[in-house]
């Protein structure tokens, strides 16, 4: 089963890039195939050297725990909207295109937007 989770949202504020993440991380798990594919402000939850309150959720270890079994694509027009370069990712996620994300639709059994 080949799902593929889009997320728009910040990191920080709402919660679901959290909640995507999560049932990412759960999905894995289970031996699935999980895309996420991060677009609009949620790119920033790849930015590595994060810094988070004790107790607080870090999105950049969430990121990188998905990229150990499943992948992390990231829009690259949000990217450079924002002003994060390749180099300030974490390790693992990936610069990606609308066509990328096209495709990887087309190919998904699931998609979930969140």
């Amino acid at each position: 089963m080949k799902t593929l989770i889009i997320v728009n949202d910040p990191p920080y504020g709402t919660e679901r890039l959290y909640n995507g993440l999560r049932l990412a991380h759960a999905l894995l798990k289970r031996e699935g195939d999980v895309t996420v594919f991060l677009m609009g402000d949620a790119v920033s939850g790849a930015k590595a050297g994060q810094k988070t309150p004790d107790g607080f959720y870090n999105a950049e270890r969430m990121v990188k725990r998905v990229t150990t079994k499943g992948r992390v694509l990231l829009c690259g027009t949000c990217m450079d909207a924002r002003g994060l370069t390749d180099e300030e990712v974490v390790e693992g996620a990936e610069r990606s295109t609308m066509d990328a994300l096209a495709e990887a639709t087309e190919q998904a059994d699931k998609v979930l937007v969140f």
